[in-house]
């Protein structure tokens, strides 16, 4: 397979680094608006099968000549998500298959946005499902860790041990430290005020998909392998538009693990109008601040070296089981930071994050997944996928959890 990755951040350099250890890639070019950054990703792999370039993702036309010149059987996002419709058109348009981490942004309601949906994520995409179809190409959108594995653990749940489920609540959590810093995220802090600050959303039978206040619901999640309790909230993100197409569930809803000092870091940077994405003009020169403030906090790619702990994504599903008993599990993936740097050189959360596009690449490349359109993670058999993971240094665990409450 050859691909084109576009993102040389922490989730791109990651991403050729497992491919580079697979022998289903025969070639993938790493480009980013940095030809230093896109050379950096690829020197470290020593690996003649790996190239770099510079692209503006910004610019369709830019886009549109890399992949003609390039020719690749599939582009992957793995940049912020404000690129998405970019990436996502240009390879319409130069009918190439494509995937993602992350769907396209959402727009708030504009009279009731705390309650009700305006331009929900990824709605752009799916509203130009048939024009793949037509071409007989795919995009499979959002195929990171959250959303992308939690989506396969759902569908898991819902094909092998549930026969009803009243709820998929996703949690991620972690413990994870980085010395030297009072702040500094271990993702894209653009992305993390995007998914914070928008209004969350929420899947419910019957009323379908609607909004409450950020930071809402708060819960003490208690994660396993000894990240142990975190403060978890409502947060917008994909499993909640991607989930309740494909599993009947009686709810949907993703929370996140802040933490009390996150949560008031990021309403301070709301209360300041650092997250906003239009530019500012300061003294002749203009900026968005959120883009300022990515700039001055440090690149999640670079604090492997000073972090510690280990970082939890999986799904809380609850319900009633094959034989339509009570029934509550949660399904994760734990990573461990001083593993992954052991490992391969990457931090927890962007290893964690990169392994899944890779996995869903040889998973098309050898026929077991065939998209057509576009397609989520729940629109496959989950079980390839979950006996795949192994073989990847990885793995995943069902923790039995309290199922008093459930009335069948």
């Amino acid at each position: 397979m050859k691909a084109l990755v576009i993102g040389a951040g922490g989730v791109g350099r990651a991403i050729a680094n497992i491919a580079s250890r697979r022998s289903f890639i025969t070639s993938m070019v790493i480009a980013d608006r940095s030809l230093a950054r896109s050379e950096a990703a690829v020197a470290r792999l020593k690996d003649s099968r790996f190239s770099a370039t510079e692209v503006n993702a910004a610019e369709i036309e830019d886009i549109r000549e890399l992949i003609r010149k390039v020719d690749p059987d599939i582009v992957i996002n793995a940049i912020d998500p404000r690129f998405v419709m970019p990436i996502f058109l240009a390879c319409e348009y130069e009918d190439r298959n494509y995937m993602d981490m992350a769907m396209s942004l959402s727009t708030a309601h504009p009279v009731n946005p705390m309650t009700q949906t305006g331009v929900m994520l990824g709605d752009e995409q799916f509203a130009r499902d048939s024009n793949w179809r037509d071409r007989k190409k795919y995009a499979l959108v959002g195929m990171g860790v959250e959303p992308g594995l939690s989506d396969v653990f759902a569908k898991y749940a819902d094909d092998e041990l549930f026969s009803r489920i009243d709820s998929l609540t996703v949690f991620d959590g972690s413990n994870l430290t980085v010395e030297g810093y009072e702040f500094a995220p271990s993702f894209s802090i653009w992305t993390t005020i995007e998914e914070c600050l928008n209004p969350p959303l929420v899947w419910e039978e019957g009323r379908g998909w609607y909004t409450t206040e950020p930071f809402s619901a708060l819960e003490v999640f208690d994660f396993p392998e000894g990240i142990g309790p975190v403060e978890c909230v409502n947060v917008e993100h994909e499993e909640v538009v991607l989930m309740p197409r494909k599993i009947a569930a009686k709810q949907v809803n993703f929370k996140y693990g802040l933490g009390a000092q996150f949560i008031n870091v990021l309403k301070t940077i709301h209360m300041l109008g650092m997250d906003k994405k239009e530019a500012v003009e300061v003294q002749g020169v203009k900026i968005a601040p959120r883009d300022l403030l990515a700039a001055i906090l440090p690149d999640p790619a670079t604090l492997g070296d000073r972090m510690k702990g280990a970082t939890c994504a999986g799904v809380l599903v609850k319900g009633l089981d094959k034989s339509g008993e009570p029934k509550a599990v949660y399904i994760y993936n734990v990573v461990d930071n001083a593993w992954s740097m052991k490992e391969y050189g990457d931090q927890a959360v962007v290893w964690q994050t990169a392994i899944n596009p890779v996995m869903a690449m040889e998973l098309i490349d050898n026929g077991t997944w065939k998209p057509d359109g576009v397609n989520g993670p729940e629109w496959f058999d989950s079980k390839p996928f979950l006996d795949l993971l192994p073989t990847y240094g990885s793995s995943w665990h069902i923790r039995e959890e309290d199922a008093s409450g459930i009335v069948k």
